[in-house]
């Protein structure tokens, strides 16, 4: 997996959403790749602030799978 196919699951990583297969590849990317680690860290970071002052509540689900199937159609 190169640089440009994990920015593209980045944010489905962080959400736990890959496969087991796919997350095993975004996290061996990350770890061997220190550009990738570091957008990482700080979209990871950045997410946890959202949620804790901006965004207390959570999408329904069928929102959040419509919302999933476009990201991965994309």
């Amino acid at each position: 997996m190169d640089c440009k196919q994990t920015m593209a699951r980045l944010q489905i990583f962080l959400d736990r959403e890959l496969s087991e297969a796919e997350m095993a590849e975004v996290d061996m990317h990350l770890k061997a790749c220190p550009p990738c680690e570091n957008h990482f860290q700080f979209d990871r970071h950045l997410k946890r602030l959202v949620r804790l002052h901006a965004c207390p509540e959570k999408a329904p689900s069928s929102l959040r799978a419509r919302i999933c199937q476009k990201l991965r159609a994309y």
